[in-house]
């Protein structure tokens, strides 16, 4: 009996009932922004299916809370070696949509390995870092861990993902930043990346060309590659203050607006909820990125710690990307806005990141279970 109670004392309920806020109003949207697409009983399709994979993912969720993450450092070569394999299966047996070979199937679902390659390359590079801590000076001592992150970012860079890619980064940044890198070479090393954009533009696919510049000026492909912004910016600014209403959104009910349920998912949020439910979800990520932040500065170990800025720094730059994006303050890169975008693979990757944070802080202090 006590034993649970200290248990229950440890449980992250901030943290339990934001993800749970966010992921209930996922539900609520993507019924909205789908149900006019798909007749008769199927019109639901989408939003059931979302809501019985996160139960499922619930569930899994207490199975990651329940044992001691710390186990998760010993197994960081296999699991290495495993995504890998999942990211050359990829190019082997994938199938391709959209312009981009991301998916395997397994019976009726589809998954995206590069999803769940995110928490797995968080959970390997913290077993590397973990025994680098503040050993990270100068370029031979950081070289080793960027091949180690290099590679698995080729062949997401590959498929291609553009927008996964640069999730890697960012994760990448943000745990050698909590290991101690040197500062001033980081600097460097971002300042270098700016300077040579230039010839890296000689590098990049037509399609990766048009996003940057369409960017700049949505009106350059209006028809387009801009109509994604445009449209996504009409609908966010036509909401204004309370919304259009839910099911009562013009760009999305009359499918002016693409990607509705995924990558543009926000921008119905915009719409039909006005500036007060766009700003309510901001605020339950903010809870979601500030309880990541004290679990981290709370963890028992190096390795916990590097776990926790992981997972914070990659839903930080989902939700910085995919909301910048659909206001046109971004760059288009398909990244999904976690726990709201439809898809299985990152309603999982998302929910389990989650559970690793809530298992992190069960175990700030020595507990018997």
């Amino acid at each position: 009996m006590t034993v649970n109670k200290r248990f229950l004392r440890r449980i992250d309920f901030t943290l339990i009932t934001a993800a749970s806020l966010i992921v209930i109003m996922s539900l609520v949207i993507i019924g909205s922004a789908t149900h006019v697409n798909t007749p008769g009983e199927e019109r639901y399709w989408f939003v059931e299916r979302q809501g019985v994979f996160a139960l499922i993912n619930v569930a899994a969720a207490f199975f990651f809370m329940n044992f001691d993450y710390k186990m998760l450092q010993s197994y960081g070569k296999k699991l290495y070696i495993f995504n890998l394999i999942m990211l050359l299966a990829v190019m082997l047996v994938g199938h391709s949509a959209l312009g981009a070979q991301r998916w395997i199937s397994i019976g009726p679902i589809n998954l995206q390995p590069s999803e769940f390659s995110k928490i797995i390359m968080i959970i390997c590079l913290a077993s590397v870092l973990e025994e680098r801590i503040g050993q990270l000076n100068n370029l031979r001592d950081l070289l080793p861990v960027a091949i180690y992150v290099g590679i698995p970012f080729l062949l997401v860079l590959k498929q291609p993902d553009l927008g996964t890619s640069l999730v890697f980064m960012a994760i990448f940044i943000s745990m050698v930043f909590v290991a101690g890198i040197n500062l001033k070479m980081l600097f460097g090393l971002f300042a270098a990346g700016v300077a040579s954009f230039p010839l890296l533009w000689h590098f990049m696919k037509d399609y990766q060309k048009t996003r940057i510049m369409v960017f700049i000026d949505p009106n350059v492909d209006p028809l387009g590659a801009g109509y994604h912004i445009i449209q996504s910016k009409i609908a966010i600014g036509s909401g204004m203050l309370f919304g259009k209403g839910l099911f009562e959104g013009t760009q999305s009910q009359l499918n002016f607006l693409p990607e509705n349920h995924t990558d543009f998912i926000f921008a119905v949020v915009g719409e039909e909820l006005g500036f007060i439910g766009a700003a309510a979800l901001l605020i339950l990520y903010f809870i979601v990125l500030w309880r990541g932040v004290e679990i981290a500065k709370g963890a028992n170990d190096m390795f916990g710690r590097l776990l926790a800025v992981g997972i914070t720094g990659m839903l930080a730059f989902h939700v910085l990307v995919n909301v910048g994006m659909t206001m046109g303050i971004m760059p288009v890169t398909g990244i999904p806005l976690p726990l709201m975008s439809y898809g299985v693979s990152s309603l999982t990757t998302n929910i389990m990141a989650v559970a690793l944070l809530l298992n992190i802080n069960l175990r700030r202090q020595k507990l018997i279970f």
